[in-house]
């Protein structure tokens, strides 16, 4: 986890940030991907691929539908 404390470089563009600020995901998200692991982070590897990904999906890459 050498990535621990270090902000990801897609955090202020990342829905992820959004919902956090507006009371809609919970900090333990945040803490661990957005500023933690981020190396791990589905949406992270997705996003170094190119590859298309739902605003709805987490770090983990579980969908919550009722993010959005």
């Amino acid at each position: 986890m050498k990535a621990l404390h270090k902000e990801c470089k897609w955090y202020v563009v990342c829905p992820m940030k959004r919902f956090y600020e507006h009371g809609k995901l919970n900090r333990k998200w945040v803490d661990r991907y957005c500023y933690g692991d981020w190396q791990n982070c589905r949406r992270y590897e997705m996003e170094e691929k190119g590859e298309f990904h739902p605003d709805s999906m987490l770090p983990d890459g579980s969908i919550d539908e009722t993010l959005g």
